[in-house]
């Protein structure tokens, strides 16, 4: 048993450690496209198309019969859900990643558990608990991210690059940039993101199937997407595709990024909870930081440094403190069955309130 034992957890742990390398490809990549000119609204309309395809068949495996079971008010929610956390939400963070550094835009994404328990101490889905030591430690944690994040955007320190050819870099083209522009797309996404949070909430309560439920938020998101984009620019070189990196950033964010993380994520959820995976969240903010001052050449500042590191501690200090007020409770009970027409990995609509806290941080992976 412990052999056993000892195999799942190193398989979880892989499987998180691949989650995050995925993330870091998907933020360099979206960076590059974006800087070469991609129409965001384009790239996110084929990126959850291709998403949605994908997850069809493991809807129609695990979940066979269920869309019967959708409700209006079920497609309410999957349409709020599709419209604030990826319409907005990854729409404002495309925006923000190309008027800033994918290393600059990732540090705001770890601050979105901290906005989400807020907005759930504020509707009241979950408690502060000032009085106890979880509720201290989780203040705590929720102030450091928010000075990281204040350091990062107010404090003007010094930069350096890694190697010494950066200047030579032709990957990135030179752009005009306004980073005081992207940081307000940013927050404004990192808001969207943990209304997204609530909103999930709301749809599990009433439409407990993960694998229908994402299919379904995918293909709403995708005609989100091409109807707000055609109002936006409708010029056909906007929306053309060629056989490019542009290609490549779809199909990897449709099928890795969405797809597999959402997979591998729930796996890792059922196998040791819904707080295993965000502990390995910051992993993706070094990936990024380091990978793309490598291959992109941009420079390392030192507000970055001290804005992460506040971040990356207050966050662990937020999830150690969540992970003890779940401790205290029961733990969250969650249906497992698989095969043809059984219910899919699901989680209980009374546990959905208990992961109100946003315990997985969306990316751009989302």
């Amino acid at each position: 048993m412990e052999v056993k034992k000892w195999i799942i957890d190193a398989r979880v742990l892989l499987g998180m450690l691949l989650v995050q390398v995925i993330s870091t490809g998907l933020q360099l990549l979206s960076r590059i496209v974006l800087s070469q000119g991609i129409f965001a609204f384009a790239l996110m309309t084929y990126r959850h198309a291709v998403a949605a395809l994908v997850m069809m068949p493991f809807a129609i495996y695990f979940e066979r019969g269920i869309l019967k079971k959708l409700t209006l008010i079920a497609f309410f929610w999957v349409f709020m859900v599709a419209l604030v956390g990826i319409t907005m939400a990854m729409g404002l963070f495309y925006y923000g990643l190309k008027e800033t550094t994918a290393t600059y835009a990732t540090n705001f994404t770890n601050i979105v558990p901290i906005l989400t328990f807020l907005f759930s101490t504020i509707l009241r889905m979950e408690t502060l608990g000032l009085r106890t030591r979880a509720g201290k430690i989780k203040t705590l944690g929720a102030i450091l991210c928010l000075g990281g994040a204040l350091t990062i955007v107010l404090y003007k320190g010094k930069s350096f690059h890694l190697t010494h050819n950066h200047n030579e870099s032709k990957i990135i083209p030179k752009t005009t940039q306004n980073k005081t522009r992207g940081t307000i797309f940013l927050v404004a996404s990192c808001f969207s993101y943990g209304v997204w949070f609530i909103l999930q909430v709301k749809l599990f309560n009433v439409f407990p199937y993960k694998y229908t439920a994402t299919f379904l938020i995918c293909l709403v998101a995708s005609i989100q997407d091409v109807v707000i984009g055609l109002c936006m620019d409708r010029k056909p070189k906007s929306w053309q595709l060629g056989w490019n990196l542009q290609l490549i950033t779809i199909l990897y964010s449709g099928i890795l990024a969405t797809a597999g993380s959402f997979t591998l994520i729930s796996w890792a959820v059922t196998q040791k909870g819904p707080t295993y995976p965000s502990m390995f969240n910051p992993l993706a903010l070094i990936f990024v930081t380091i990978t793309e001052a490598l291959f992109l050449g941009e420079a390392i500042t030192v507000q970055s440094l001290i804005g992460m590191s506040l971040i990356i501690v207050g966050l662990y200090l937020f999830l150690w403190g969540k992970h003890k007020d779940m401790k205290g409770g029961a733990r969250i009970p969650v249906k497992e069955s698989g095969g043809a027409g059984g219910d899919a990995p699901s989680v209980e609509p009374e546990s959905v309130r208990s992961q109100s806290s946003a315990v997985v941080v969306p990316t751009a992976s989302s």
